[in-house]
């Protein structure tokens, strides 16, 4: 005579690793941070299957610009020092510098957080810090994706990546078509490494015994690793909006691939870089992490913004107004060399 098998033991979400109601406090707790950044063309609010954002009364001719990042591996360096209130600055400033590159206003921003257990604490400290990046570049954080995955990730960690749109009338739209020989190159200062390469900055650091107190000239080292991103936005879209603005002919946001990689993006075929490095002195961060690393010039130059954190192509004739209005904006600046005729293959000189 068989017997009745036991009945399985009732499983639930939680069970399975899923906090529904962690998941609804975070919610709640990020909703007035969220607000903040709110503009007046955001309709609705946080929590929607959709966000809506109106369009109609600000632009006539309206081009759409949007962009997407992470933070790289400075994510895992944040997750290792248990600070989580800076990084989605980064995250923010990455994506929204990029489209401002070419006269965009980031008009909305979304992010997606994921991880394998929900720690209510951490989250709020990440996405507080996505909304006050928000808020210092203009846009409305209007959504975004919590997800929830046990098992997909080692305890403590989490993942980051953004996305932002923006807009520009059709007619002011920037895409390197004005650049010329002749052009001149001003350099805007970057806040430290921003968010590239930190592989190579997390390698080197490790190796040299994470000192993160050693004295960089009043900062700590670790306090310069983990600065946040410079956020732009808001000095170059006023320089974009005054009298000297048809003399800015292109511009480009210094991210992974350097200064060797990025500049050349935004000039026409024909034409080169010819870049200065004397122009500005190397900040103390990079001049650590070139020394301790043993890093090559080249290596350098293609891996970090090497204190160049976005750069303007300008008319020669009008550069010295532009860098009038920079200073008038406390935007620490250098002219970093010029635009020249080049028929090689390798269109970019550094030195």
């Amino acid at each position: 005579m068989s017997s009745t098998p036991p009945a399985p033991t009732p499983l639930t979400y939680r069970d399975a690793g899923v906090d529904i109601d962690a998941g609804n406090e975070l919610v709640e707790r990020i909703k007035p941070l969220v607000k903040r950044s709110f503009r007046p063309e955001v309709m609705g609010g946080l929590g929607g299957f959709g966000a809506l954002f109106d369009l109609s009364g600000k632009y006539r001719e309206p081009v759409l610009v949007s962009g997407t990042d992470g933070v790289g591996t400075k994510l895992k360096l944040a997750q290792q020092l248990g600070r989580h209130d800076t990084i989605g600055i980064d995250l923010v400033g990455m994506c929204v510098n990029d489209v401002l590159v070419q006269g965009a206003e980031p008009l909305f921003f979304l992010d997606y957080f994921a991880t394998g257990k929900l720690d209510v604490e951490t989250t709020v400290a990440v996405v507080g810090g996505i909304a006050r990046g928000c808020e210092m570049a203009g846009c409305a954080l209007i959504g975004g994706e919590t997800a929830e995955m046990p098992d997909m990730y080692a305890p403590g960690e989490y993942d980051l990546a953004g996305f932002t749109v923006g807009a520009v009338e059709k007619s002011q739209l920037l895409d390197g078509r004005q650049v010329r020989a002749g052009d001149v190159m001003i350099g805007i200062a970057s806040s430290g490494p921003h968010s590239n390469g930190y592989s190579l900055i997390r390698r080197i650091f490790d190796r040299a015994g994470r000192p993160g107190d050693t004295d960089l000239g009043g900062t700590r080292l670790i306090d310069a690793l983990m600065a946040p991103t410079a956020l732009y936005v808001k000095p170059v879209l006023e320089l974009l909006r005054g009298g000297n603005a048809p003399a800015i002919h292109a511009m480009a946001h210094i991210t992974g691939g350097g200064l060797t990689e990025n500049i050349i993006r935004v000039i026409p075929d024909g034409l080169g870089i010819d870049i200065a490095t004397s122009a500005w002195t190397l900040p103390p961060v990079f001049d650590w992490l070139q020394r301790e690393g043993a890093v090559p010039p080249h290596e350098m130059w293609r891996t970090f913004n090497c204190g160049i954190g976005f750069v303007l192509v300008v008319a020669q004739a009008q550069a010295t107004a532009i860098e009038a209005e920079l200073g008038r904006l406390d935007l620490a600046h250098w002219r970093i060399g010029e635009v020249v005729a080049s028929d090689r293959a390798e269109r970019v000189r550094i030195g």
